[in-house]
């Protein structure tokens, strides 16, 4: 009798197990997660992508709300971030695949700066990983956030005794070398320094500019209060209305371009520009006016006056098509709006007979770090050797815009930003280039107490003091016609 095998039958001996279903990852996180791919792969910025990007989606306003915060979180903590992963992580991050990078970064936003339990933070970034990229890199991100949960919000900066610099630029998340620029500016504060680069961390609140002639300032407020929007007067313009939330476009005056989102530090760029016009006609240059919100602010504030010119100039065409449409808008079709003309040109090479207005506008280009509270992602993407290379470029148009000037007139100098080779610095040069033949304009005299000011020409703004953005402002008259042009100009 043959002997067979006892057990059960071969189909029984091992139970399958139902194939792993795949990874959902949460909407929101991955929303936030193709924003910073965008911004880190295509040098996309953040603000003018993430807008659309949420209006297309069919996301609630809470987890809209919280794509926002993760987005502009994690591109101002980028450099906090990395350094915390660094310490966590097997190997360096600047090795890691850049879309696992960015995953870990968000996911490490959350356990750092966010009251998001950490086992929740670490299960949807895990979640997120798997869906997105994969399974081996899921694991990884794991132990990484793991590790960096453990950590319990050290961040492993340098004492503040031993290295304050050092200390500030990891917990606030700022380049060294941006934090000692900060410094300069400040005159090496070190409490108030700390005060500054927290404030770029600060979400900015929305500035609206009612365009003279268009709309009052009262009228829009009106119209602010029946869209069920807080807000409140700018302290330092008679057109600026701060906004406490609420999205501006909803507001018909926006749509129709009687009013504009613009910064009250960019205001009160017209402030000194209206300060300084002569009370008879007056042609007006903006030397570098896109896209367009200065120069449509001083042409609504022209369209009162008789016989005003203004000429715009743009070197990009994209942005001369914006600024000519800004500057319609802020002209208004009244009759007695001023003749003004945008022209497609590089300033350089400027269209123009020396000698041909009574006041040029130069809004030169800049590192832009006056707004990082806006662009987060700057702070990371600017060098040192940029501000070398700029301050060069402002030189430049610095010389050509003084020359359009007849003697009598003024010249208006405005960056985006705190540094003092691109603000303090180039006033002193433009100075010591012509000499007698331009006189430092006391600016503080054609704007309102703007608060403490450091010794020097122009005014500095920051956004811990004005609520605005860090630009700096400077004038200077021509009170004699220059002498020819150097080819030493862009010189350092």
């Amino acid at each position: 009798m043959p002997v067979t095998a006892s057990g059960p039958p071969a189909s029984a001996a091992r139970p399958t197990r139902p194939p792993r279903s795949a990874p959902k990852p949460d909407p929101a996180r991955l929303l936030a997660w193709r924003v910073l791919r965008a911004v880190d792969a295509e040098d996309a910025y953040a603000n003018l992508i993430l807008p659309d990007l949420l209006r297309e989606s069919r996301l609630d306003e809470r987890d809209r709300g919280l794509v926002t915060e993760l987005t502009y979180g994690t591109l101002r903590a980028q450099g906090t971030l990395d350094h915390v992963l660094g310490l966590c992580s097997s190997r360096p991050v600047g090795d890691i695949d850049a879309p696992l990078r960015d995953a870990l970064r968000l996911g490490a936003y959350q356990l750092l700066r966010t009251r998001i339990p950490a086992h929740a933070a670490v299960a949807a970034t895990v979640e997120l990983v798997r869906g997105a990229i994969g399974e081996g890199p899921g694991s990884f991100a794991n132990a990484v956030l793991r590790r960096v949960a453990e950590r319990g919000g050290d961040v492993g900066a340098p004492s503040y005794d031993d290295d304050p610099i050092g200390h500030l630029a990891v917990t606030t998340a700022h380049p060294r070398w941006i934090v000692e620029e900060f410094a300069a500016g400040l005159g090496s504060d070190v409490a108030e320094l700390a005060e500054a680069l927290r404030a770029d961390d600060e979400r900015p609140e929305v500035h609206l500019v009612a365009r003279p002639g268009r709309i009052t300032r009262d009228d829009l407020m009106a119209e602010v209060a029946a869209a069920g929007l807080a807000a409140e007067p700018g302290p330092w313009t008679p057109w600026s209305v701060r906004l406490r939330g609420g999205d501006p476009a909803s507001l018909a005056s926006v749509r129709d371009g009687r009013a504009a989102v613009q910064d009250e530090g960019s205001q009160l760029v017209a402030t000194l520009v209206a300060g300084l016009l002569p009370s008879g006609a007056a042609q007006v240059l903006d030397l570098c006016a896109g896209p367009g919100g200065k120069a449509a602010l001083v042409a609504a504030l022209l369209a009162g006056r008789d016989d005003d010119a203004l000429v715009a100039t743009e070197l990009h065409e994209h942005r001369a098509r914006l600024t000519a449409r800004a500057v319609a808008a802020g002209a208004g079709a009244s009759a007695s709006a001023p003749s003004w003309v945008v022209v497609t040109a590089d300033a350089r090479t400027a269209p123009w007979v020396a000698e041909s207005f009574d006041l040029v506008l130069l809004d030169a280009p800049c590192t832009g770090l006056g707004a990082l509270r806006r662009r987060p992602e700057a702070r990371w993407r600017r060098q040192p050797d940029d501000v070398v290379a700029l301050a060069s470029l402002q030189r430049e148009l610095l010389d050509v815009a003084v020359r359009a000037v007849r003697p009598g007139g003024y010249l208006v100098y405005v960056v985006c930003s705190p540094v003092l080779a691109e603000g303090r610095h180039q006033m002193a040069w433009l100075a010591e280039q012509h000499g007698a033949s331009l006189e430092v304009v006391d600016v503080a005299e054609h704007l309102p107490d703007l608060g403490r000011q450091p010794a020097g020409p122009g005014v500095q703004l920051w956004p811990h003091r004005q609520g605005t953005d860090a630009m700096f402002l400077a004038a200077t008259r021509v009170v004699a016609t220059l002498r020819p042009p150097s080819s030493r100009t862009g010189e350092q």
